[in-house]
């Protein structure tokens, strides 16, 4: 009797598991990227212009790390899988430049961006806007 409750209450609690997983997979909490491309790529470039212009000194340095990090994330789990979107040079450009961001973050988080790899972020980031907006 008592194995058969707890099988019960097993599937219970994986029924309600799976619900769960659903419904926060379909929140449509996308975060701050629209789902357009032009937009969210001009958006992430600014974003983390502004955050690689941060004085190393700032006491708000480390949680815009943290956010620009996350941005990265969602930006490249949204586009890279996009075939139409992918194979844009703007795309590869925007890629290149997250990638040499996202891995200083991860080599050297306690670190600031040394000046070389600003100057190559900056213009990295500007090259891919002006491409993604003239539709490149």
């Amino acid at each position: 009797m008592a194995a058969g409750w707890r099988r019960i209450k097993a599937a219970v609690l994986a029924v309600c598991l799976c619900l769960s997983l659903l419904v926060t997979a379909c929140s449509g909490a996308g975060g701050p990227l629209t789902g357009n491309y032009v937009e969210d790529t001009v958006a992430v470039a600014d974003q983390l212009m502004a955050t690689i212009a941060i004085s190393p000194d700032s006491p708000d340095r480390s949680d815009a790390e943290t956010a620009a990090r996350a941005l990265i994330n969602d930006y490249m789990a949204r586009y890279r899988p996009q075939r139409d979107v992918n194979g844009l040079a703007s795309f590869t450009t925007m890629q290149t430049a997250l990638n040499s961001l996202a891995g200083h973050y991860a080599n050297y988080p306690n670190r600031p961006v040394p000046d070389a790899l600003k100057e190559r972020l900056n213009k990295e980031l500007k090259k891919a806007e002006v491409g993604v907006v003239r539709g490149a």
